[in-house]
């Protein structure tokens, strides 16, 4: 007589409805891409210097060139002109929709941003006039030829249209708006120290761009965007017939009150001989104070910050590992007083 031996599927384990050999897959191998990538980055790790300082040598071979007008009216700039931008300049001033005020407000959000070509003001133009287009017709397609939603209603789908479409129009406004906040942030940080080694410099008997060149490679390396500015100073300050512009174009570079500070205070003992060294020392000390006080703030906001994940996620957590063996006693205790028990 044969003897038939029927084997049963073998099934993962689950917890809660999950395959737990699923998940563990999953996740070893999000940690097997994270590790590569790590090595990957670490093997191709790039000099951070080598960007700016091609970018500032760019600019120091441009004023010496004279490719830029030297008149006071005029704000200096890097200013590189490519055929494609040309190309998408005449586009959009044949359709009428290149306004002058408008190139000098992207201009500025772009120097704000970091980028010195002043050309990109003519993409960002353009792509603000491309994307909603481009997004509504995606939009079209998504919510109502392909229909891709079945169970929206009109007005969802109408929304969502909608949301494309300005998504285009704000989005590259939007990015740059970030980056420049982010970068704002980055100066405002390194500001005090800045100054307080600018003061070093000023009593030392270094002339002021020389005092901005030392500070911007001692601090080149902690705060970049604020090495980057006062680099790009310096070498203005050694090229440019009018000294003032120079500390004009940083203002203009720099959407912040306390560089409009500086600026003003340089102008002004540029322009009447007062002594910099204890100007700057007072703009120093106010400076580290508005940073302290803007820490304390952050502080006092702490507690009312860390009640809401205190009582949604580590409350909970508590209460399962102190409360959780005691409510499983109980219940076996229950279980085992019942009608099926011995």
């Amino acid at each position: 007589m044969e003897t038939m031996i029927m084997m049963a599927p073998s099934q993962s384990p689950t917890l809660l409805g999950v395959d737990i050999v699923l998940v563990g897959s999953v996740l070893a191998g999000m940690a097997a891409a994270a590790i590569l990538l790590a090595i990957y980055a670490a093997v191709t790790v790039k000099d951070p210097m080598a960007k700016r300082v091609k970018a500032l040598n760019e600019r120091r071979n441009e004023l010496k060139s004279g490719m830029l007008t030297q008149t006071a009216k005029k704000r200096q700039s890097l200013v590189r002109k490519t055929d494609t931008t040309e190309k998408v300049k005449d586009t959009l001033a044949g359709m009428k929709v290149l306004q002058e005020s408008q190139i000098k407000d992207v201009q500025q959000k772009l120097a704000q941003a970091g980028y010195r070509n002043k050309e990109f003001a003519v993409v960002v133009i353009f792509a603000r006039m491309v994307l909603p287009v481009v997004l509504g017709l995606a939009g079209v397609v998504m919510f109502y030829w392909t229909d891709m939603f079945p169970d929206w209603s009109n007005f969802k789908r109408f929304m969502g249209f909608a949301v494309m479409v300005v998504a285009g129009y704000k989005g590259p406004e939007v990015y740059l708006k970030n980056i420049a906040t982010k970068r704002t942030k980055m100066i405002q940080k390194g500001l005090p120290d800045a100054l307080d080694l600018l003061v070093i410099c000023a009593e030392a008997g270094l002339t002021v761009d020389s005092a901005f060149n030392r500070v911007a490679k001692e601090l080149g390396r902690a705060y970049p965007e604020l090495g980057d500015e006062f680099a790009l100073t310096a070498i203005e300050l050694a090229f440019l017939t009018e000294r003032r512009q120079a500390f004009e174009n940083l203002a203009y570079r720099v959407d912040l009150d306390a560089v409009r500070g500086v600026v003003t205070t340089m102008i002004q003992t540029e322009r009447y001989g007062t002594p910099l060294a204890s100007a700057l020392r007072v703009l120093s000390a106010e400076f580290r104070n508005e940073r302290m006080m803007r820490a304390e703030e952050k502080a006092a906001r702490l507690p009312a910050i860390m009640t809401v994940p205190l009582i949604l996620f580590i409350l909970p957590v508590l209460f399962i590992v102190i409360l959780g063996p005691a409510a499983c006693s109980i219940a076996d205790a229950f279980a085992g007083d019942g009608p099926g028990s011995n």
